[in-house]
């Protein structure tokens, strides 16, 4: 059935897209994937903060799950088991205990518990065959290097660096003989989800390259969200703008490269060279992206972007209206609005939230770490 269209914009103004259509396609899709799973797949959440939105996330979850017929079990330790204990408390055990139960086939940990660093850790202890929100190591290999199929065997090896035996070059959306599609971390999947349904990616374009030709922006640069999105948009052909707090970088897999010859003119009177340099820009196609330095300001790449998308965890941070390009598309990709509110007088379209799609990407790829898991088992 076809999604419904988004209310109509009042003149002048450009449309708010609400996730739901979008969610509405992909739901689907799990949907289908499930009626032809072998078993009940099983997702198991570990919550052990008293934090309000970790709740909320566990609590929303459990629902869509429910709706659609995943099993979830709810974990809790920590001060989200009784108040008298530490945040954090006991996250590490009960990852490990899921790791373990053969009956469990996700597992997802509401971070964030300690800070950055810490939680990295927990993340990489989550096993590689249970990580839904695919933040292992390997994965983000993968994903970096853009890598796009595996071999689940190569998921338990226990090398520090994943074999260079995968090409990251394939051609087509069909893995070959023996190979899968490796997990993508579900919140930038989202997003390039969303970027599809909104014909940012032009399917007539070979797959690995249809966003080629867009201009980017990604404001985050962490490694759950920021970082992966840009790397995903620029393997798939776009030039992206990363911004973080500090710095600007450009993404590309086509990067302008300035090179400098000598002029093959001589002077007429002497016939001598005359010494002089030609500096022409260059560039040339990689198989994964490239990162360079960027001088531009927020405004300037703001002012050139077709896309823009905001993850800052902040409620006082707004992308400056005045600022985007006209008829550039808005993603918020935050808990709270990064956009101000005049944003539809430049945007053709704003989406305000991803949630609703990120838990689909979520429970997708919770089927595909089942059908991991039963290769897994076929080869012993």
């Amino acid at each position: 059935m076809a999604a419904p269209a988004p209310a109509a914009a009042p003149a002048g103004k450009g449309i708010l897209l609400k996730a739901d259509p979008i969610a509405a396609t992909y739901r689907d899709e799990v949907k289908s994937m499930l009626a032809q799973a072998t078993a009940k797949p099983k997702l198991v959440g570990i919550l052990s903060t008293s934090s309000e939105p970790s709740k909320f996330y566990a609590e929303f979850t459990r629902r869509q799950c429910e709706d659609l017929g995943v099993e979830f079990v709810l974990k809790k330790t920590g001060a989200a088991l009784e108040p008298g204990l530490a945040e954090g408390e006991g996250v590490e055990d009960a990852i490990i205990e899921a790791n373990e139960d053969d009956s469990v086939n996700g597992i997802m940990v509401y971070f964030p518990i300690y800070g950055p660093q810490q939680d990295h850790y927990l993340q990489q202890v989550v096993s590689p065959l249970k990580d839904v929100e695919g933040l292992h190591f390997k994965f983000h290999y993968n994903l970096y290097h853009n890598i796009r199929f595996l071999n689940p065997k190569s998921l338990l090896e226990t090398v520090t660096v994943p074999s260079g035996r995968t090409t990251s070059t394939i051609d087509g959306e069909v893995p070959p003989p023996g190979m899968v599609k490796s997990i993508i971390p579900c919140t930038p999947l989202a997003i390039v989800k969303c970027l599809e349904y909104l014909g940012v990616y032009n399917r007539i374009l070979p797959y690995g390259d249809r966003a080629y030709g867009k201009t980017i922006t990604v404001i985050n640069r962490s490694e759950v969200v920021g970082r992966p999105l840009a790397a995903l948009l620029s393997n798939d052909g776009a030039r992206v703008f990363s911004v973080d707090i500090d710095s600007i970088q450009e993404y590309n897999k086509r990067p302008r490269i300035a090179t400098t010859t000598a002029a093959a003119a001589a002077d007429s009177g002497t016939g001598e060279s005359t010494g002089e340099t030609k500096t022409s820009v260059q560039q040339r196609y990689h198989p994964r992206h490239v990162v360079h330095p960027c001088h531009l300001s927020l405004q300037e790449v703001l002012a050139q972007s077709d896309v823009v998308v905001s993850a800052v965890p902040s409620a006082s941070y707004k992308v400056k209206t005045e600022w985007l390009k006209d008829g550039c598309i808005c993603l918020n990709v935050a808990a709270d609005k990064n956009f101000e509110k005049d944003v539809r007088d430049k945007a053709s379209l704003y989406v305000p939230a991803v949630g609703k799609v990120t838990i689909l990407m979520l429970l997708r790829n919770l089927l595909r770490l089942q059908q991991y898991q039963r290769i897994q088992e076929e080869s012993n």
